[in-house]
């Protein structure tokens, strides 16, 4: 293993995962962590996507045997070596070893390749973008004060740090700020209480569902959260310590920015007129807002594709060339939709291909769940187009009180949006666990679709009877 090798590893969060990792990165080795949800097709799609050269694994984990189910190496060419986790413990153990990877730690610079990181998918087939060294850990220090992430934090993240949110977030962004990381193989609701009581969690991140879920156990374990500072994840926080609706940022970024590119501290309320959005590019990266077909800058305030551009982006993606990435002036187009406001705060809008259009006019699903949660009573929405006969219809999945009906929200909607854009398909939940989700805790569209198509015809059943 030297400069250049490109290393997979597979693992659970543990300290041996951080320990393979910073130690595969000192010497020059470019880090493809995997995801351990991967099917034995998906692995192998993966390594031979990133020309992955040795593979370090767990033997087991979950029960899925990752080195059982390998494909055979003729369809694996880059392949030389697999070894357990074990095996390179004990290959980098000794002084001679030690030796060997301070020198070779000299020889990194920053322009160097740092990690392969594949996106979870959710937007389609997953994809791997290299890092350099600069642009990784460049993005992790203009990220820290948003954060909230000090020497004095010690912060719990469930996030598996085979995706950026992990590694970047979590082990890169506690390294470089000298703080103490807390995680766990297997999270479960009560062992993760007990788990934040006793290391008396200062900062919790991760997704909000995951906070809602242990807040409801929290007074059946009976767990002392008391450590837990403005900056966590609101569900965990004591009344007092929460901020309103839409008063606090919410970091957004992506892997191809390694992690948030716009934020705001999370201890701190942001302008009453900036409420509602992701706060503001962080230094060094430029955010622009372009017209979906044209590819032209639109006015301020106008929503459209969101472009970025700075030291933080990709490098690039395995298996694409540069023009197929960028654009001519240097700019990554996100595939997000936004805009950002007079005073540089960035809104998000939606995905593009997430946009839809009802009678020919255009909806933005983002702007019209940021609508929806402004009424009183609701707690999340979600909003995506409904086939049906007729053609596209608006549904809207909103998490909310009991008391709050469909006409109720529908009324309050059509004071907020345009006549084309107020949802006529509606699903009232009562539990952000019912809103169905994917592995990175981003919303499953395809199947919240499928959930309004059963409303949507129950509905028009009622109608009919």
């Amino acid at each position: 293993v030297g400069k250049g090798t490109r290393v997979g590893l597979i693992m659970p969060n543990s300290t041996r995962w951080v320990q393979v990792a910073i130690a595969l990165t000192r010497v020059g080795a470019v880090l493809v962590p995997l995801s351990t949800l991967l099917t034995a097709r998906e692995l192998a799609a993966q390594l031979r996507a990133a020309a992955v050269q040795l593979l370090v694994s767990v033997e087991e984990f979950r029960g899925h045997r990752y080195l059982d189910d390998l494909a055979p190496r003729t369809e694996l060419p880059a392949l030389r070596q697999v070894w357990t986790a074990d095996r390179l413990a004990d290959a980098t153990a000794g002084l001679r070893a030690r030796r060997l990877v301070d020198a070779l730690t000299e020889r990194v610079k920053a322009a160097d390749p740092l990690v392969i990181m594949f996106t979870s998918g959710s937007s389609g087939p997953p994809k791997g973008v290299m890092h350099s060294h600069g642009s990784a850990l460049g993005a992790v220090r203009s990220g820290l004060d948003a954060r909230c992430i000090t020497p004095d934090t010690r912060l719990y993240l469930p996030m598996p740090f085979f995706w950026v949110g992990g590694f970047g977030s979590g082990v890169l962004s506690t390294l470089l700020a000298g703080a103490v990381l807390v995680t766990e193989e297997i999270p479960r609701p009560e062992t993760t209480l007990r788990l934040l009581e006793a290391e008396r969690v200062t900062l919790f991140r991760g997704w909000p569902d995951q906070a809602e879920t242990l807040a409801r156990h929290a007074a059946t374990v009976g767990a002392d959260l008391s450590a837990l500072l403005p900056g966590s994840l609101q569900a965990l926080l004591p009344p007092e310590k929460r901020a309103q609706p839409g008063a606090r940022a919410t970091l957004f970024g992506m892997t191809e920015a390694f992690g948030p590119y716009c934020g705001y501290p999370a201890d701190t309320d942001m302008p009453v007129t900036a409420w509602g959005s992701c706060g503001k590019p962080f230094p060094g990266m430029e955010v622009r807002i372009v017209d979906p077909e044209s590819g032209d800058p639109v006015p301020g305030g106008n929503v459209g594709m969101i472009q970025i551009r700075g030291p933080h982006t990709l490098r690039c993606i395995c298996g694409r060339g540069r023009e197929d990435v960028f654009t001519v002036d240097g700019f990554y187009p996100t595939g997000d939709l936004g805009r950002v406001d007079e005073e540089g705060f960035l809104f998000y809008h939606g995905r593009g291909d997430d946009m839809f259009k009802v009678s020919g006019a255009t909806v933005y699903p983002g702007e019209v769940e940021q609508a929806l949660r402004t009424i009183n009573g609701v707690r999340g929405a979600f909003v995506t187009n409904v086939p049906t006969t007729a053609g596209q219809r608006v549904g809207a999945a909103v998490v909310c009180d009991g008391a709050v009906s469909a006409d109720h929200l529908s009324r309050c909607a059509r004071k907020l949006l345009s006549a084309f854009k107020v949802p006529t398909v509606w699903l009232p939940l009562t539990c952000d666990d019912d809103v169905p989700r994917g592995g990175t805790g981003k919303v499953n569209l395809p199947r919240l679709r499928e959930m309004l198509s059963d409303a949507n015809r129950d509905q028009e059943t009622r109608v009919q009877g």
